[in-house]
């Protein structure tokens, strides 16, 4: 038995993981608003509240963390001073910071064991290329996930433990349908070479097979799903 501890299992790609992990063979815990334990992320104690939780409702051992919540929110420009520092520190928060306290948790817990685990963090091709005007801190969470994800799978691969992150696209989730609405839609979907965005079911099976069945050789890597809109 695997026991998963996915945050923001509530909608969108994180119902969609929690489903694909749907096995005889996983024991899941989600994390959400509507589903799962509660854990408002823009609260300071609610990681580790989280994360004590999971473990105690999972007998005391968590084999894989999947860190999908998240939050996009416009932060313009010309907002006032204090709003500007405070949208920006409320998704560093929320995105960012929460991840890398359960990430911290885990390779804690998993170092007390002696024994190895996963790590699987959703980020975005905002990490690379950037986002809109409105989305400097949104672009910059991701690409420190991608950079946390990074220094841990160098940090303690001798030990097992293995990280690895996704970077959607455009994914028809409420927020990704919301935010094409109000870019244009046609238009943004026209720099997309599949025609389309991604379905979250797609990279739900990205996350399952990182989660369960990737090699430990992979460790370090950072999977796009976006359709060809950015290559690297």
């Amino acid at each position: 038995m695997t026991n998963i501890l996915l945050t923001g299992s509530s909608r969108g790609i994180g119902a969609a993981i929690a489903q694909a992990l749907d096995t005889a063979d996983v024991s899941l815990i989600g994390h959400g608003t509507h589903s799962g334990i509660p854990a408002d992320f823009d609260e300071p104690a609610a990681p580790r509240a989280l994360w004590q939780t999971a473990l105690d409702r999972l007998g005391g051992t968590i084999d894989v963390l999947i860190n999908n919540a998240g939050i996009f929110e416009a932060n313009p420009l010309d907002a006032e001073d204090d709003a500007w520092v405070a949208g920006w520190e409320r998704t560093m928060r929320v995105n960012l910071t929460a991840s890398a306290e359960l990430c911290r948790l885990a390779v804690l817990h998993w170092q007390e064991r002696g024994v190895g685990g996963r790590i699987v963090n959703v980020a975005s091709r905002a990490a690379y290329r950037g986002d809109s005007p409105a989305h400097w801190h949104y672009a910059a969470s991701k690409a420190g996930m991608v950079a946390m994800t990074k220094t841990i799978a160098r940090g303690y691969a001798a030990q097992g433990i293995l990280a690895f992150a996704i970077c959607p696209g455009f994914t028809m989730t409420g927020m990704a349908e919301d935010y094409l609405t109000s870019r244009g839609g046609d238009k943004l979907l026209a720099d997309i070479p599949l025609g389309r965005v991604a379905e979250p079911r797609e990279v739900a099976e990205v996350a399952r097979f990182l989660a369960l069945e990737a090699p430990p050789s992979m460790t370090g890597s950072v999977i796009d799903v976006n359709g060809a809109s950015y290559v690297r």
